[in-house]
């Protein structure tokens, strides 16, 4: 046990020769120890926001956070480690976030600017404001009703262990501001698609179809839609007004980038297993669950699955740049390596909080291996599942090859309490929670790593 905590201690740091060290602990032992005893996630999600802080996509920021991230693979062993750029359009917030309402009950509320956002320019823009339950209504909208007016959308949204709400409320904000936009609106405020009731907005990236132009659009906090909600019951049909006051602005062409690192393997004919991340977060926090968490445990499990020579196939990390503000470094990613075959893909970006499913996309072509990956994590909880795995959003390169793609779920709960929000912070993250995911990445990773058979197809 001694040589093991040793072991799993060093991994990440420059440690003594041990004389006789010994074989190498086996795949289980490392990821038992890892529940106990990792601390390399810990490390890493508390260096990196500690020492970098927010990391904006396209800006200096993020620079720094990929700088921070390759430095830390170094020292933690990879191989092969590399930033590789691509440009991007970048949007900044800007500095007044404003929101006031000026009759019939005058008082402010709480907003930030959603990504990609207009500007109101700095003196702001003060309109009637039209109350949508839900993202429904508004599509019900006659088209040009909204002219000269302010849109604001709520929803429905409630907390869930498998996040599904998201996918579904979220329209408010995905494509909320395009349609507030088609139907004549001067700009647009959501109910921010989280769970909380905190006074923290929850911003997010929105898209404008092609050919309308943006419109300012931005997101209240929970409390401060309800409050809304209220004025509305309240003023009985009378109208309400709303100042609103953003000032993104855009930055142009800009530099972003995605981190990549290796474990390499004994065998350079077998495709690598890819474990992928984002390094960026949006600017109003340092993203410690959204994905500093994420980075920190699929660098750790990728060295402990592959600690000594134990491993056929490479590991590789992906901390892909630019993933919040539309996924452009995961899309870059698999342009520049389409022609490079990988044998399966896994991505980690939903907090921290414990996994509680295995699922994967091969268990009618491959179902022994999908049995084993499965009754290898029983022991930390995890259950099986017959869904089948699509891949987060960092693993572009996996469905676009048609690969093998793995899905381990973790307990959304609370997720959507700090998903883009000032409260996404260190202090967040259940380090017991945490090391659950390490141990059971490192088992499932390691298992990956020494399948000599193509993965997929169990040939």
């Amino acid at each position: 046990m001694k040589k093991l905590v040793t072991a799993l201690a060093c991994v990440a740091f420059t440690c003594p020769a041990v004389a006789n060290p010994g074989p190498p602990p086996t795949l289980e032992a490392r990821a038992d120890l890892a529940l106990e005893a990792d601390t390399m996630a810990w490390g890493f999600v508390e260096g990196i926001t500690t020492e970098v802080g927010p990391r904006q996509a396209g800006t200096e920021a993020e620079k720094r956070g990929r700088d921070w991230a390759m430095q830390w693979l170094r020292n933690a062993g990879f191989e092969n480690v590399a930033d590789e750029p691509f440009d991007m359009q970048t949007w900044v917030p800007g500095s007044v976030h404003k929101a006031e309402v000026v009759n019939p009950y005058p008082q402010p509320l709480v907003v930030q600017p959603l990504g990609g956002s207009a500007s109101t320019g700095p003196e702001g823009v003060t309109a009637e404001v039209i109350y949508f339950p839900s993202i429904a209504d508004l599509q019900a909208a006659p088209d040009g009703s909204l002219a000269g007016k302010i849109a604001f959308v709520s929803h429905a949204m409630t907390p869930t262990q498998d996040g599904s709400h998201y996918g579904y409320f979220g329209a408010a904000r995905f494509v909320g501001p395009g349609l507030a936009a088609q139907k004549g609106a001067v700009a647009i405020v959501i109910k921010s698609i989280g769970t909380d009731y905190h006074r923290n907005p929850h911003t997010g990236v929105i898209r404008f179809p092609e050919g309308v132009a943006p419109i300012p659009a931005g997101a209240l906090s929970l409390p401060d839609a309800a409050n809304l909600e209220r004025m509305f019951q309240r003023a009985s049909g009378a109208p309400i007004t709303l100042k609103l006051t953003l000032t993104p602005r855009s930055l142009g062409t800009t530099t972003s980038g995605n981190v990549v690192g290796e474990i390499v393997g004994r065998d350079p004919s077998l495709p690598p297993v890819l474990v992928a991340c984002h390094i960026d977060s949006w600017w109003n926090a340092p993203g410690a669950f959204d994905d500093g968490a994420g980075c920190g445990i699929v660098a750790a499990a990728a060295r402990l699955a592959g600690l000594g020579d134990q491993r056929l196939r490479t590991i590789r990390v992906l901390m892909a740049g630019a993933e919040e503000v539309g996924l452009f470094g995961s899309v870059a990613y698999s342009e520049a390596h389409i022609d490079e075959p990988i044998a399966v893909a896994l991505e980690s970006d939903f907090g921290a909080d414990r996994i509680w499913r295995f699922e994967s996309n091969f268990r009618e072509s491959n179902p022994d291996l999908h049995n084993r990956l499965a009754a290898s994590v029983a022991r930390f909880g995890v259950s099986n599942s017959t869904i089948v795995a699509s891949g987060g959003a960092d693993i572009n390169i996996a469905r676009d090859q048609g690969t093998a793609i793995i899905d381990l779920q973790q307990d959304g709960t609370r997720y959507f309490d700090l998903h883009h929000t000032p409260d996404d912070t260190l202090d967040k993250i259940d380090k017991a929670q945490l090391r659950q995911n390490v141990a059971v990445w490192t088992q499932v990773v390691g298992i990956l790593a020494n399948e000599p058979k193509n993965i997929q197809t169990g040939q």
